[in-house]
């Protein structure tokens, strides 16, 4: 839920920081002239003259596709938000190795107790956590299959992140495309009005090509910040997974001398020649 009130907070934020200057702009009185030449009021020519370029008029006077084209834009934005509050959330230090799994399991490896180090694993689940059981449970096959686990487990927990920020991906690089598909109906919209004689109505003209411009201009607002997030997050999702894979190995360290028998079911451990 405090995930989703940021969301919708960040979006507001977002989409009164476009709008708004639009509407300022639209709101101050322009002045126009008449056939004579005479300088008039905004206000006054109202009634003479249709108001179309505010965004208002851009999103709704676009027809059924370009409404859906922009209501989409604005899911598209929307839902790139969320994901990358949602990602910057996950991606902490303390979210992937919490400091209290961290002690616990260093404090025990100290005392030689694997059992009590693995029992902390399981009691404080997180990415930390499953790489470092992961190499528990290789422990009777030697340092070498340890190293190996420990490599699988961090790969894996590396693309599980991954997969959650492929999201903010997606929505950067529909952005554009929405943008560009709005451009193309603003286009078909424009040259439907030059054959259909309009020729000479330049604000139908402008009204098009408009569309066409704001439908770009919108992909790009949705497409730049999260392709940066996303490369953002995902550069310090592997820089502390690598700090992950470092940590564990320091961890089982003490480990490097034990060597399976094979004649036996345990493990013995042997001096450094």
């Amino acid at each position: 839920m405090n995930k989703m009130k940021k969301s919708l907070l960040a979006m507001s934020i977002l989409v009164g920081t476009c709008v708004a200057p639009m509407a300022a702009m639209q709101s101050l009185g322009q002045e126009l002239t008449n056939e004579a030449g005479e300088k008039v009021d905004a206000n006054a020519a109202a009634p003479q003259q249709k108001s179309g370029g505010g965004f208002y008029d851009i999103v709704f006077g676009s027809g059924i596709v370009g409404m859906i084209l922009w209501f989409a834009l604005f899911g598209d934005g929307a839902l790139a938000i969320y994901f990358a509050i949602d990602s910057s959330v996950l991606i902490k230090p303390d979210k992937l190795m919490p400091k209290k799994l961290m002690d616990g399991v260093q404090g025990a490896m100290a005392e030689g107790d694997v059992v009590k180090a693995m029992e902390i694993c399981q009691q404080n689940p997180s990415a930390m956590s499953s790489i470092v059981l992961a190499a528990f449970q290789h422990i009777e096959e030697g340092f070498e299959a340890i190293q190996e686990a420990v490599t699988a487990a961090s790969d894996l927990e590396q693309e599980k992140i991954q997969q959650r920020l492929n999201w903010i991906s997606v929505c950067g690089n529909l952005g554009p495309s929405l943008g560009l598909l709005g451009t193309v109906q603003g286009m078909i919209l424009t040259f439907q009005a030059l054959a259909s004689g309009g020729a000479g109505d330049a604000s139908a003209l402008a009204s098009s090509i408009g569309q066409a411009l704001w439908t770009t201009a919108g992909g790009l607002i949705v497409s730049i910040p999260s392709i940066t997030i996303f490369y953002s997050l995902r550069n310090r999702a592997n820089r502390l997974i690598l700090k992950m894979t470092a940590l564990t190995m320091e961890i089982l360290n003490g480990l490097r001398n034990v060597s399976v028998d094979p004649g036996a079911e345990g493990m013995t451990e042997e001096a450094n020649g």
